[in-house]
């Protein structure tokens, strides 16, 4: 299977994929339930997502790190407290002070205090489904989406979760279009349900889901009902980037980019000159929009995402999420941790570690 953090997990341990990733045997740590280690380096550990709480920045990664930034990304500290070491996958925030992280082993932490100190919320490692993403919605509503199609939902600020079939309606797949292949299709039947790979909210409750195998889903009352949408790619999707009214990216495996002007109905293939894993995505004061990826890959668009020119990074490191931090800066996380990139510059400011 594919999914699109462990993918990057994968690329530094060297290893061909974490196919077996939700199936392998929890480890001592885990098993324990031992805290996340204090080390000099975190900043510069592998990160896999990255989220805004106010005007800080929580960068989440790999043996329970978790780090955060004052200074839109020039230098970070890492958590006091954190109570577990699985590699973290998701983080997001419902306001400037609480927020929701989630990972392997199903596992999810809730933080009051801007991502200093966290607490464990839930925690299934018998269940053998990685957490990848999770959403903080309006009033406390949240939810969890991970491999084999795992859906937790929260209605109180991810203080308890329920879990719940994911079962969205179907929609007939574009003529022309293909779908996902039989690999895909074999995978879901054994597993239980593709990999729900990224959650990202829309205008108002409008939420998507990018997920494994060509599919794409799409709610608009908060996820309490779903649809698939056509898809046009049988690949795997990695992430989702609302540009507003009902224009969205879709980002995914070989360097493919798909854009739709219909919320999802319809989607054109946009060039990037690239074959890289492209798996992240931000929006820029100004209209600037940001594509990261596998191999240093950055695709900047300044024609509100019709277009995109390739900035590849010079030391080629994996990058896996990122955050505008400034017109033409922006936070990234990934292979080598947390960093700031002019974007035009060609180059890349490392940011310090505390």
């Amino acid at each position: 299977m594919e999914y699109r953090r462990a993918a990057l997990a994968a690329l530094v341990a060297a290893a061909a994929a974490l196919s077996a990733a939700a199936g392998a045997p929890d480890s001592p740590a885990q098993a324990q339930l031992l805290p996340a280690e204090a080390a000099r380096l975190a900043a510069h550990s592998l990160l896999i997502a990255l989220a805004a709480a106010g005007n800080r920045l929580v960068a989440v990664g790999d043996r329970g790190i978790i780090v955060y930034s004052d200074d839109r990304g020039l230098s970070w500290t890492q958590a006091a407290s954190v109570p577990v070491q699985p590699l973290l996958t998701g983080v997001c925030f419902f306001d400037a002070r609480r927020g929701l992280a989630v990972g392997h082993d199903e596992t999810i932490l809730a933080t009051a205090d801007a991502g200093e100190h966290w607490q464990l919320a839930h925690h299934a490692p018998a269940a053998e489904r990685p957490l990848l993403d999770v959403w903080c919605g309006a009033n406390g509503a949240a939810i969890a989406v991970g491999a084999y199609s795992s859906y937790l939902t929260s209605a109180d600020g991810g203080a308890s979760w329920s879990e719940r079939a994911f079962a969205p309606t179907p929609t007939p797949q574009a003529p022309g279009a293909p779908h996902a292949g039989p690999a895909g299709a074999a995978d879901a039947a054994a597993g239980g349900g593709y990999h729900l790979n990224r959650i990202v909210g829309s205008a108002a409750a409008r939420l998507y889901i990018a997920a494994e195998a060509g599919h794409l889903y799409r709610s608009d009352d908060a996820g309490t009902h779903w649809r698939e949408l056509a898809s046009p790619y049988a690949g795997s999707f990695f992430d989702i980037l609302p540009l507003g009214g009902e224009t969205l990216l879709a980002c995914g495996m070989r360097g493919n980019l798909f854009r739709s002007d219909d919320g999802g109905v319809s989607w054109s293939h946009l060039e990037t000159g690239t074959v890289a894993m492209l798996d992240g995505a931000a929006l820029l004061p100004g209209g600037t929009v940001a594509i990261v990826g596998l191999s240093g890959v950055v695709l900047v668009s300044r024609d509100g995402g019709a277009s995109f020119t390739l900035e590849q990074q010079s030391d080629r490191s994996g990058l896996s999420a990122a955050a505008a931090v400034g017109p033409k800066s922006l936070a990234v996380v990934g292979e080598g941790g947390a960093r700031v990139l002019t974007l035009g510059a060609g180059t890349a400011s490392v940011g310090a570690a505390h």
